[in-house]
């Protein structure tokens, strides 16, 4: 009988259990599915390694609207290899609320970082009226040594921690209203080697004149997001991609990061415009294009296929007159179209119209 009893109980528990599992006021539902990254495809060129970076980014420990950690999935997301929060040192309006230093969003997110397989350069920004404007001091130690009343102190702790700058934004209305000049606080920074690059895009800007600037001081251009709000609710990060620098390292680390931005290997790409140094931009896209042999012909025509193994869309312009070719075309993201050609044509000259090597000019590409 006492084992009955015992039984019965059990039996009880467990349809308790069961009942506790199934409750009807608390279904478990399945999320639609985890978080998946954006594999953005840039070939490498030879030799190098190529990065895809964002070094100018807000979180609410300055003027942004996002906590640090959060930054680090977006990028994640977004397909970014490297990037860098750029909280501004003169500028805290949350300061209120949030009062930890000016290190501490770069402490929050390096453990995220490390587990999203994110190279994180440590940075802050510092925010000045024109001259000297904005700059980013990357490759930092201590954001807090920035904190100076003279900005020429705040320069001499980057040189004391071994970082370099980064002017921001140069062509910015707000600080440049009816001009973009250099200055020779700038011309001086670049001469002792510590501003070493210039963001030649900027949120959704992009300043033809400072391309030029860079190729003739050999400095490395950047397209940076300047990112504040969610950046999902800022870009069609489905559909396109945020500002990016595209780098072109020895190897994929924080040293290969300052190397290529030192070396000036770098091409800044947002909304399908490339800018950077000739020879950078035509390997690029000689490893993302290829002309394929002949695969047909008639009495008039050979045919052969053009080829796009990148993510980056290329605009044509035909400047060999009467070799059967269309005058522009584009070639779209990892897409494939047939050329017609004259059987006689002897070349096929292009001008590549999205790809910008200075102020005024665009690559220029025989295709063979």
């Amino acid at each position: 009988m006492k084992k009955l009893q015992l039984l019965i109980v059990t039996s009880l528990l467990c349809f308790g259990s069961v009942v506790a599992q199934q409750n009807v006021n608390n279904v478990q539902l399945e999320l639609k599915q985890p978080i998946q990254r954006k594999n953005i495809r840039i070939p490498d060129i030879e030799g190098f390694k190529t990065l895809k970076g964002d070094f100018h980014i807000h979180t609410v420990f300055s003027d942004g609207l996002v906590w640090p950690t959060i930054r680090v999935q977006e990028c994640w997301a977004e397909g970014i290899d490297v990037m860098a929060i750029t909280d501004h040192i003169e500028y805290r309006p949350h300061k209120k609320h949030i009062k930890d230093g000016h290190n501490q969003s770069y402490n929050l997110l390096v453990n995220e970082a490390k587990k999203n397989n994110i190279i994180l350069v440590k940075a802050t920004e510092i925010t000045r009226d024109m001259p000297p404007g904005h700059l980013n001091a990357l490759f930092i130690t201590d954001a807090e040594a920035m904190d100076k009343l003279k900005v020429e102190d705040a320069f001499e702790a980057v040189k004391k921690q071994d970082g370099l700058m980064l002017w921001n934004h140069p062509g910015w209305k707000a600080q440049q209203p009816d001009t973009c000049l250099i200055h020779e606080v700038h011309k001086k920074l670049i001469k002792e080697g510590l501003v070493q690059g210039m963001e030649v895009m900027n949120y959704n800007e992009w300043y033809p004149l400072v391309l030029q600037w860079c190729i003739d001081y050999n400095l490395a251009v950047f397209a940076n997001s300047d990112i504040h709000g969610v950046s999902g609710y800022v870009y069609d990060v489905k559909n396109a991609h945020r500002p990016m620098t595209l780098l072109f390292a020895k190897e994929r680390s924080q040293k290969g990061v300052r190397e290529a931005i030192g070396s000036a290997r770098t091409i800044a790409w947002f909304d399908q415009q490339l800018a950077g140094p000739e020879d950078l931009v035509k390997q690029l896209f000689e490893a993302s294009v290829t002309l394929k042999p002949v695969f047909h012909s008639d009495e008039k025509f050979v045919y052969r296929e053009l080829c796009n193994n990148s993510d980056i869309q290329f605009s044509f312009v035909n400047e060999t007159k009467d070799n059967g070719a269309p005058h522009a075309f584009k070639l779209e993201p990892g897409k494939t179209i047939v050329i017609r050609l004259n059987k006689d044509a002897n070349a096929f000259n292009v001008t590549i119209d999205n790809c910008h090597t200075g102020m005024s000019d665009k690559l220029q590409v025989s295709l063979m």
